[in-house]
């Protein structure tokens, strides 16, 4: 995922230095230890990006408020330093270094669009500070330090691609975020296309300030796909499925998604622009499983206004969760201890299934989903259990490699 150059809006210096000085600590249950566990927090809860950052929180606090309340953990309380990173790259470099030198966390938990990830992983490898990133992305990252607990292509898009052929032909035009995660999203959907026997007519890259999409909606038509697999992202990029109806083309040619439904755009948008549409995820809210009515009822208790509840809220959940779970197992929030612990394999049963840290990547293996639009919610086609969490070039692997520290990108 990926931050608009959309100009945001700056607070004054002085609110800005006042965020810098004085996080907010999140509240946590009385257990009456003077030495509490914290957790970094680094989530936009304001700007363009809060409608994902404000879910995350969300159940990031529903997973400690847990903790807490079943005694704490290793005999000690959880309290979460957050800072509200505002949509702003900025703000994640600047609170980054607050949670790993001043507030001297024992781990942090955030990140939304890849920029942001990228913008602090840095820091946390430098200061050693143990970081989880819980979002689906366009995969590759490997790195000790880090831990991702979201899907990648190889989870969901493998069966986004072939579903949406089957469907519709084997001839499909991809548009596509003109940013790391669209270009690299784009070749993972021109490989499974080739893979499953069919051609790209072509490929459109976008900046996230388009909103006119007519000279490529008429591209679209003139080259007659079978289908369209888009990886357009934010708001200004829903523009799109405003326009592509109103030009009479739903209908006309199904489309595949890796991106829509996550701010909720099936509720947003009218029925007709939505309606069909596919996409695969690892969690959708209206997954009908008793642990994910659990996860959805409590979140909605505590927060009635929450947006919709994606796999980045459900992810999160669980990386806190597995995360505290190696913190048992180390006996120890000592960052090696707990790297050690993390990678012998340990699982998570949460809202999406059972999660499963891969050693060799650390991804998780865990459940996709094939999901389509109907009636403004989504309904489950399919489920594929216990997916592996392939990286991108077949190359990771912190097993043979435990000092390696890149991001892989598909090539063919």
């Amino acid at each position: 995922m990926h931050l608009s150059r959309r100009r945001f809006l700056h607070r004054s210096a002085l609110a800005s230095a006042t965020l810098l000085t004085a996080p907010m600590i999140l509240r946590h249950s009385a257990l009456g230890a003077d030495n509490p566990i914290l957790i970094g927090s680094l989530h936009d809860q304001s700007g363009p990006i809060a409608a994902s950052g404000v879910p995350m929180v969300h159940a990031l606090q529903l997973a400690v408020d847990e903790m807490n309340a079943a005694g704490g953990l290793i005999g000690r309380p959880v309290k979460v330093v957050h800072y509200d990173t505002q949509s702003n790259i900025q703000m994640y470099s600047q609170y980054a270094q607050q949670l790993a030198l001043k507030d001297k966390v024992a781990v942090v938990h955030g990140g939304i669009t890849s920029a942001s990830r990228e913008a602090v992983r840095p820091t946390f490898d430098r200061f050693k500070v143990l970081y989880f990133y819980n979002v689906l992305y366009e995969g590759g990252v490997c790195d000790r330090n880090t831990f991702c607990t979201g899907t990648t292509p190889a989870q969901t898009v493998e069966k986004l691609v072939p579903a949406a052929m089957k469907k519709a032909g084997k001839k499909a035009y991809i548009i596509a975020a003109d940013y790391n995660y669209g270009q690299i999203t784009a070749k993972w959907m021109t490989k499974y296309v080739k893979d499953n026997g069919g051609e790209v007519a072509s490929i459109d890259f976008f900046p996230l300030d388009v909103t006119n999409f007519g000279p490529t909606i008429s591209k679209i038509q003139a080259a007659k796909p079978d289908l369209i697999l888009s990886a357009l992202v934010g708001g200004n990029h829903t523009a799109f499925y405003r326009q592509w109806t109103s030009a009479g083309m739903k209908g006309q040619i199904p489309i595949a998604s890796t991106t829509f439904g996550l701010v909720n755009e099936p509720t947003t948008l009218d029925a007709a622009e939505s309606e069909n549409i596919l996409g695969a995820y690892g969690y959708f809210e209206e997954l009908d499983t008793p642990a994910s009515k659990s996860f959805v009822e409590k979140i909605k208790k505590a927060h009635p206004d929450t947006p919709y509840i994606s796999e980045l809220a459900a992810a999160t959940y669980e990386g806190v969760q597995l995360w505290a779970e190696g913190v048992r197992k180390a006996g120890s929030i000592d960052r090696a201890k707990v790297i050690d612990a993390l990678e012998s394999g340990l699982s998570f049963a949460g809202p999406t299934g059972t999660a499963t840290l891969d050693h060799a990547t650390h991804h998780t293996t865990r459940n996709a989903f094939l999901a389509e639009v109907k009636d403004r919610k989504w309904s489950v086609l399919e489920s594929f259990p216990d997916v592996k969490p392939l990286d991108t070039a077949g190359v990771c692997d912190l097993v043979k490699n435990p000092a390696d520290n890149k991001q892989y990108v598909i090539s063919f």
